[in-house]
């Protein structure tokens, strides 16, 4: 027997006797049998000088069925003990916050500098391929997915189906957003988004590699939104921002940080992004409730199966042997 195998009411055992209780202390059923009276039998009791009585007898049962009915008794007993294996106790985990990626399509990010596994690829599959996995580990957040250029758009509202997002995110490919970067829209329209939901935490990670092209809201002015509604944002740039062919602005993504009590992240490659998301991982860790619950499997259905089986074999063995008898009678 399992060692995690357990009865919830071990005290159900105490009826086991209760069929024995009942056989000694309440007395007999009595059948009552037909007779037949011959025509003399008033006159025989008047010569013998007894007096006729109505007559019954007690049915007796043969061991067989004593054995089967019993043993139902047994296993009903079992099933109602309700007999379960219980699992190692585990802390369940807590939706503890809204976690938004905002992540840049312009067109710069379609630049091939960028390598999964020695093959080089763009920067966007690159980031994807990583944060899929990122992805999969938040499981404590509803997760919400933002893509922004030129506009910003939200992809996947906030979610616990991180299947879905997951699926959302591989879908997404460079331009559709737009050329530019816009990122003051982006915060902009991820506040929005925070707003129409009721998790006080709320956290947004932006990913980008250009400075930000938007005249309407500027980044900094959108930072401050965000800091008067307590979101966290922390900012990842993607690049090297010595090389000549990056625009990174990574002096408004350091104060964006620091001015919502974020941080500022720089990815030159998949090896440095993987280190962020471990890092934001500890930065934002999954939470768990106070309570912890024990796993557990229900098996009363078994010896209840039993039982009703021994039942319905027990009946079609009697009626066997009555068809038998009756038809050796004949």
């Amino acid at each position: 027997m399992p060692d995690n195998f357990e009865f919830a009411y071990p005290f159900v055992i105490l009826l086991l006797p209760l069929p024995l209780l009942v056989y000694w202390l309440l007395p007999a059923i009595k059948n009552k049998s037909s007779a037949l009276r011959f025509p003399y039998f008033n006159r025989a009791v008047e010569v013998s000088g007894q007096k006729a009585k109505k007559a019954s007898y007690i049915k007796k049962r043969n061991w067989f069925t004593w054995t089967v009915m019993y043993s139902i008794w047994l296993l009903l007993l079992v099933a109602l003990a309700s007999p379960q294996l219980v699992g190692k106790p585990e802390k369940k985990i807590k939706t503890s916050r809204n976690f938004l990626i905002a992540a840049d399509l312009s067109f710069s990010m379609a630049n091939t500098d960028w390598s999964i596994d020695g093959k080089r690829t763009t920067r966007w599959e690159a980031v994807k391929d990583i944060m899929k996995d990122f992805v999969k580990e938040r499981k404590s957040d509803r997760l919400g997915l933002l893509f922004f250029a030129s506009n910003a758009y939200v992809q996947a509202p906030f979610t616990s189906d991180l299947e879905t997002v997951s699926t959302m995110l591989d879908e997404a490919d460079v331009g559709m957003a737009g050329q530019m970067t816009n990122i003051g829209k982006a915060i902009v329209k991820g506040m929005d988004l925070f707003q129409r939901d009721t998790i006080p935490h709320k956290v947004m990670l932006i990913l980008t590699d250009g400075v930000d092209s938007g005249m309407e809201i500027l980044p900094l002015d959108a930072a401050n939104l965000a800091k008067k509604d307590s979101t966290v944002i922390y900012t990842i740039g993607i690049g090297d921002p010595n090389s000549q062919d990056s625009d990174l602005d990574e002096r408004t993504l350091q104060d964006i940080a620091e001015m919502t009590n974020g941080k500022y992240f720089r990815a030159k490659d998949t090896k440095a992004l993987q280190d962020i998301y471990k890092e934001l991982d500890t930065l934002e860790p999954i939470e768990y409730e106070e309570e912890s619950y024990t796993p557990k499997t229900l098996l009363y259905y078994i010896p209840l199966g039993i039982a009703l089986a021994l039942g319905l074999l027990a009946v079609a063995i009697n009626n066997l042997i009555l068809i038998v008898k009756r038809f050796k009678s004949t």
